[in-house]
């Protein structure tokens, strides 16, 4: 032991690690970090997303960075995301975490990409592949607008030159001339036409994109352009969308077919065109015919204005309680209620109303949701307390991988 100790204190000359000059965060999945600038370079390890990067230099959009196990290696400064932005991504999971999700969707193009903030310019942080299955909490459609990212690192503050000193004689200045009176029709040259329309005047619409916020299977929470992805509805049922988009769905029941469980299903769906002001104007029930062996139509709601969410409960119709929904309508007037529909076997009811008080945007709930922590890693778990000799093994490893 004391061998060890004395060797280990012998090499003690080893050059120190670089200084850190910032901290960031790996914004892909997964994140390789190579031994040089160039994309050629070799990789040296690889991180997943969320793992603290110490960051050692800065060559110019490229930084060098050090992983949690120790090694060091090139990363380009788009793949990182700032401490901030790790703050939001919590917070905005732990928003997610308590809305109901309104169905389950697959990407309809391959992979999908799944973003910080509901735009393209945003840090794409997770790739949801192919025919995995995430949760649609709700959608927002947004114009599409510059934002700015936040910077990893602070920028460099400019170098202000001190302020020459002018040079003065003892000759007093020229003193300046009056200005010139207005001319006498002033007021008339003042008036403009405001009916007639400006010609240079710019009327193209600011293009809007439609984004669905999203849950993984792991808990994860982002964005993801809506027109990117499919609910992920039975085929034998999404065949009868005949071109509408489809909202939401959900399983009320079930019937059996022999050795087939169909399950009774209940969607919203909002036709093409100019994006409405409501979520969906079309709710429709399908239950699986034992005569014919296929879903049919049990009931059906057109033309409607209909808001988000939709929720499954027990709905009491007749003095019994039934398994059923309830949907936000509003009605011509601009109020809103909320009506509940009840299924009797293979039968829908309608069992009332009650009133719906407009939900908040997505947005808002995130502005009014739970703040994270400073520190926007989950608490350290206490370091179990180390013998001597472990101390001195992690030392010695430490020593060998520098």
């Amino acid at each position: 032991m004391a061998a060890l100790l004395a060797w280990n204190a012998a090499c003690s000359h080893t050059p120190p690690r670089a200084p850190v000059i910032g901290e960031a965060f790996a914004g892909p999945s997964t994140l390789t970090l190579r031994r040089d600038i160039p994309l050629q370079s070799a990789p040296v390890t690889t991180v997943k997303h969320g793992d603290r990067l110490e960051i050692l230099r800065r060559h110019r959009t490229v930084f060098q960075v050090r992983a949690p196990n120790g090694m060091e290696g090139w990363v380009d400064q788009r793949q990182l995301l700032a401490a901030l932005d790790m703050q939001n991504l919590k917070r905005l999971a732990q928003v997610a975490a308590q809305l109901p999700p309104q169905g389950a969707a697959v990407p309809r193009y391959g992979d999908l990409r799944v973003y910080t903030q509901p735009s393209l310019e945003s840090p794409s942080f997770i790739t949801v592949l192919d025919k995995e299955k995430v949760d649609v909490l709700g959608h927002e459609r947004l114009l599409r607008k510059h934002i700015q990212r936040t910077p990893v690192l602070p920028p460099t503050p400019k170098k202000v030159a001190p302020p020459k000193k002018k040079k003065t004689s003892g000759i007093p200045p020229v003193p300046m001339p009056k200005p010139p009176p207005p001319p006498s029709d002033w007021q008339q040259l003042s008036k403009t036409d405001v009916d007639e329309p400006d010609e240079e005047a710019d009327t193209t619409p600011t293009p809007t994109d439609d984004w669905s916020l999203i849950r993984t299977a792991v808990g994860s929470a982002g964005w993801a352009l809506t027109r990117r992805i499919d609910m992920a509805i039975p085929d034998e049922v999404a065949q009868y969308a005949e071109g509408r988009r489809i909202v939401s769905y959900f399983p009320l029941g079930s019937v059996t077919d022999g050795d087939q469980v169909k399950n009774v299903w209940v969607w919203t769906t909002i036709g093409s065109g100019p994006p409405p002001s409501y979520d969906f104007d079309n709710f429709r029930v399908f239950i699986w015919s034992l005569r014919r062996h296929r879903y049919e139509t049990s009931y059906i709601e057109r033309n409607i204005a209909g808001f988000a969410p939709v929720l499954l409960e027990k709905v009491t119709f007749g003095g019994q309680q039934y398994p059923g929904f309830s949907i936000c309508l509003e009605h011509r007037d601009g109020t809103r209620a909320r009506r509940e529909y009840a299924l009797l076997s293979n039968i829908v009811r309608y069992a009332g109303e009650r009133p719906c008080e407009a939900q908040p945007t997505l947005e808002q709930l995130l502005a009014a949701g739970p703040q994270p922590t400073a520190n926007p890693q989950d608490a350290p778990t206490p370091e179990t307390k180390l013998s001597p000799w472990e101390r001195a093994k992690r030392r010695v490893h430490s020593l060998f991988h520098r």
